[in-house]
Parts: C-alpha cells; structure tokens; sequence
C-alpha cells in the first residue's frame, strides 16, 4: 500500500535522503518542512498517513511539534529521526506518542523495516 508521507527535517540533505527512500518504495511523498511550525501546519492541512519527524529543529522543535499534531490526533503515525547520543529526547518523543524513531546515520532498509512495522495496521 502506498503511504501518504511528510518528512520533516533542517536539512535539505536528510529531506532529500529520505525522500529518495520512501519513493523507492513506491509511497507518494506529499510534502516536506524544515522545521516543527512548517510541520504542524502542513499537518493540518494534507493528514500525511506518515511523517518523519527530526527531533532538533529550529522554531519549534520535533518534540513540540509532535505533541501539538499528537493534541490534533491522538492516532497520527510519527516516526522521530535523531542523531546518536539524543536518547533522553527519543524517549521524551515516544512518552509523546511517536510510533518509533530512526538514528542517523540510517540504511535504506532500517528505515523501511520501521515504516512497515509502524503502518502495519493502517491497511487493517
């Protein structure tokens, strides 16, 4: 099934990376931000079926964008991306609600193991 997906991310490099993944995978990537006040309002608007999320960011962060798209809909699919050594953070965004989180640097296959595993009952 393809998946509906908005990737968020400061940098254009990282946007791109996993852009190229999720296409490859055949899932239609909708839109993209660079940073957590772009995130929530592209949310609203387009209800991505998925969203990647990096958690450090300017003017709002992943995690205060997360917990503000978590307040929209309780349900959302949101997987955070985070550096090494960011584990107090990963565990503040899954106490949020995200659904599982991505360490950079990632492979192609890490990446799509945890989409399929988070958007496994979306079909259902």
């Amino acid at each position: 099934m393809a998946l509906r997906v908005m990737v968020v991310d400061d940098s254009l490099f990282m946007r791109n990376m996993l852009k190229d993944i999720f296409v490859r995978a055949g899932h239609d990537v909708v839109a993209e931000a660079e940073n957590g006040e772009m995130a929530l309002e592209l949310y609203r608007e387009l209800k991505p079926d998925l969203m990647t999320m990096d958690i450090v960011m300017p003017k709002k962060s992943g995690i205060e964008a997360l917990q503000d798209i978590m307040a929209l809909n309780a349900s959302a699919c949101v997987v955070m991306v985070s550096a090494l050594g960011q584990d107090s953070l990963v565990l503040e965004a899954v106490e949020s609600g995200a659904k599982d989180f991505i360490v950079k640097p990632f492979k192609e296959e890490k990446v799509l193991e945890i989409v399929n595993r988070v958007t496994s009952n979306l079909s259902e």
